[in-house]
């Protein structure tokens, strides 16, 4: 360690300590100048600004360690300067003489070597916060902790120099543990590190070899790139080998979703082709006026359409307005058609409304019978017929009208069936037959005192009159 100059910058050949200097553990500021004559020397050492947060080689944050402690050092307990200048430092082993100090009072030249051994203090206070927060340099600290333990027996300083080496030795034997620490917490990085870039490789193989989200799966690989990139610590050897897994995949994806492309390209050109063609039978037919088969021909073209996908987006509204217009021309004649035959069949649908009003009383089998009801309904039906269509928009109202009065027919043929039916009407007089049958008995049972056997027959009489009621019943509607 150099000695310092004197406060007026003038060589100091006889004021400077010239038998010891301080250790030199590590690279630290320059020596500070002693003090000037008569001037108020403080002991007290400004803490340490603490350093900023620092990054190991992975990239991942280093613990923030506190500002070094350095311990108060008070030099007059530790030492001495007599009038002639001459410096002591009080060892386990005694006092020892550690140089001369001509630049001012007896207790500047203690400040002055109090200062220097606040100077060693601090070195090895920084060791020590740095070993926890940059435990990979375990071993440089190690061997500046050492180089200072070295040089504390002729150090020229005056302070506890015994608790300084204990500081300084045990910045050595931490050091040790840091070391193992930060070798398993670089295997455990690396490992983490391989495991994840193994995760990401699998994945990119998995998107490879089956995603059809084109999409989607392109932006995820594109994130899981921007995350390979960012891991570190994996052996070279190994991040290639999963590097060559991961771009494989990467590339067969690319390669699906090119191919898929290119086929979709084809397909719309396809489609194009198909749907060219499907326009030309559409103009074709548009001014047709034989409407039911060339309306059922534009449905079939339709579901051609349908069939022949998609072209590109903007050429596939073109075409659909195209083929849309051939089909609104047919269409729009045919409704003006109809519409144009259904002013006319109006006139129809008044007729017919005055037949329905002319026939509803007449036909009606409950108050003329069945037979004059039938005979009303067959001449409606026939003038029905005459008269012709009505409005396409009313068919289903004269439809419902006509076709109540036809119900009203029907109902009361199946009705008179039923009461007439010669296998109904046998049905009645079977059951009813059994009914008499189990009376009689019952009643010869009970003549005879057989009281059970007469109850059994009465209630087997009972089951057969309620089966020939329900078929009587049914017979009578």
């Amino acid at each position: 360690m150099s000695e310092p100059a004197k406060p007026n910058g003038t060589p100091q050949s006889q004021a400077t300590p010239q038998s010891q200097a301080a250790p030199k553990p590590a690279p630290k500021p320059g020596p500070r100048p002693g003090p000037r004559p008569g001037q108020k020397v403080s002991t007290q050492r400004p803490a340490p600004k603490p350093a900023g947060s620092a990054k190991s080689a992975s990239g991942a944050p280093k613990p923030e360690a506190a500002a070094p402690q350095v311990p108060h050092n008070d030099p007059a307990k530790f030492g001495r300067v007599d009038a002639d200048g001459t410096a002591w430092v009080t060892t386990p082993d005694g006092d020892r003489a550690i140089g001369q100090y001509q630049a001012g009072s007896p207790e500047e030249g203690l400040a002055h070597f109090g200062a220097r051994y606040d100077d060693v203090s601090t070195q090895v206070a920084v060791l020590a916060a740095r070993l926890v927060t940059h435990p990979e340099e375990a071993q440089r600290i190690r061997e500046d902790a050492q180089r200072i333990i070295a040089d504390l027996p002729t150090a020229a300083i005056i302070g506890d120099i015994p608790a300084l080496q204990q500081r300084a030795e045990d910045v050595v034997a931490n050091s040790h543990q840091a070391e193992r620490q930060a070798e398993q917490d670089k295997a455990d990085r690396k490992a983490a590190a391989t495991q994840r870039k193994q995760e990401l490789a699998a994945e990119a193989e998995n998107i490879g070899e089956s995603s059809t989200e084109w999409k989607k799966s392109g932006d995820r690989l594109r994130a899981m790139m921007n995350e390979w990139r960012g891991i570190k610590g994996v052996d070279k050897a190994t991040d290639d080998e999963l590097y060559a897994r991961f771009a494989a995949g990467r590339d067969a994806f690319n390669r699906r979703r090119e191919e898929h492309f290119d086929q979709l390209d084809k397909n719309r050109v396809s489609a194009r082709i198909k749907k060219e063609a499907l326009i030309e039978k559409a103009e074709a037919m548009q001014h047709s006026t034989d409407w039911g088969p060339t309306a059922r021909a534009y449905r079939d073209l339709m579901d051609q359409w349908k069939a022949a996908g998609r072209a590109h987006r903007d050429v596939d509204n073109e075409l659909w307005a195209r083929f849309r217009a051939a089909q609104d021309v047919f269409f729009n004649a045919r409704k003006a058609d109809s519409a144009k035959r259904d002013e006319e069949f109006e006139a129809n649908a008044e007729a017919k409304q005055k037949l329905i009003d002319e026939y509803r009383d007449q036909v009606d089998p409950q108050a003329h019978g069945l037979d004059k009801a039938r005979n009303a309904l067959h001449e409606l039906q026939d003038k029905w017929e005459a008269i012709g269509y009505v409005p396409r928009d009313r068919v289903r109202e004269f439809e419902d009208k006509i076709g109540e009065l036809e119900d009203r027919v029907s109902e009361a043929a199946d009705e008179q069936w039923k009461r007439t039916d010669p296998e109904a009407q046998a049905r009645v007089a079977q059951f009813q037959a059994k009914v008499d049958q189990f009376t009689a008995e019952a009643e010869a049972a009970e003549a005879k005192g057989k009281t059970d056997k007469a109850k059994k027959l009465r209630g087997q009489a009972a089951q057969w009159k309620e089966w020939a009621d329900a078929a009587a019943q049914a017979v009578e509607g």
